[in-house]
């Protein structure tokens, strides 16, 4: 069997501890889906196609990454993709109590599995609201999001 993970988010922007997890997973997953969720309430700062992008050009030398947008539910998705996981980063507590919720929900109403990697030290305080401030206030951000050497 394949096993193949949705790692979902709006990622608005992509961070290092993102690609902490997405890189981490790949040792436990064959196949890693990066979907990003379109939802019309949430105004985000980079667009679709900006985000879409540069997650695309940042792991385009790796066949086991693909990136997708998706308008649905993250669960309808993980279903028409055909995925066995999802796969879910942790920095805090209160990421965990949501997302502890969103897993059980998921296995319930449709067997998938969520597996949590929780993030490296280093990225505990970053988060891409943060960065996005950072952005706004024209600060350097080049430390906390990857870049594809």
């Amino acid at each position: 069997m394949i096993r193949k993970a949705l790692f979902s988010g709006t990622f608005d922007p992509f961070t290092l501890g993102h690609d902490a997890i997405v890189r981490r997973g790949l040792l436990l997953f064959d196949e890693i889906i990066i979907g990003m969720g379109i939802n019309a309430e949430k105004n985000t700062f980079f667009s679709l196609e900006e985000r879409m992008s540069k997650i695309s050009t940042l792991y385009s030398d790796n066949k086991r990454i693909s990136v997708s947008a998706y308008d649905t539910l993250t669960l309808d998705f993980a279903l028409q993709s055909g995925v066995n996981f999802i796969l879910r980063g942790i920095r805090n507590s209160i990421d965990f109590e949501y997302e502890k919720n969103m897993a059980v929900i998921h296995r319930k109403l449709s067997g998938i599995e969520t597996v949590f990697l929780f993030s490296e030290p280093e990225y505990d305080a970053i988060s891409s609201s943060l960065v996005r401030d950072f952005i706004l206030h024209k600060k350097d951000i080049s430390t906390f999001i990857p870049i594809k050497k």
